[in-house]
């Protein structure tokens, strides 16, 4: 068992990073390695627009579920290398609307298969091991739990609780 391992929940977020970083890096090597110039990072950005004409950046971080700023600096690169652009919305001038610029649609109809490919791959490769079937209903799980209970409080609670306790001793 390695310190990771070992560890349990104190090193949770380190590990599912690591996963997720050694993840990122493999897909963004498939992609590499097919000649495509696109980084997994974009994906959320592409696949939504894949599926909807344009989207505010406000509905971009909503549906990605990562803050305004973050949403708006991935847009901003995309914008630089010219994969998207936005306008201005009719019925309300404040709000920029994000899509896909003629570039942004090509290299979305390069990159359609390899999300095909990636889903197959990952399909396959979960399917060798019952315990990794668990990996995302128990990923959901764990959000949900995330999404219903003040961890940070629930931790303070504990720390209070065990303080309290030394301090009777």
């Amino acid at each position: 068992m390695n310190l990771y391992q070992s560890l349990g929940y104190l090193v949770l977020g380190s590990r599912l990073r690591r996963l997720s970083e050694g993840f990122l890096s493999e897909i963004n090597r498939a992609y590499q390695n097919a000649g495509i110039d696109f980084d997994a990072s974009w994906f959320p950005v592409f696949y939504l627009l894949s599926k909807n004409d344009n989207l505010s950046i406000k509905e971009l971080s909503e549906q990605t579920e990562v803050s305004h700023p973050a949403a708006s600096q991935l847009i901003t690169n995309l914008k630089k290398r010219k994969l998207v652009t936005s306008v201005t919305c009719a019925d309300d001038g404040r709000r920029q609307l994000v899509q896909l610029t003629d570039s942004g649609r090509e290299l979305l109809q390069q990159i359609l298969p390899m999300w095909d490919a990636v889903l197959s791959a990952m399909t396959e490769l979960v399917n060798e091991d019952e315990a990794c079937k668990e990996l995302l209903p128990a990923i959901a799980a764990l959000e949900n739990a995330f999404r219903s209970v003040n961890l940070s409080e629930r931790i303070s609670n504990k720390l209070n609780i065990e303080l309290h306790q030394v301090n009777k001793r």
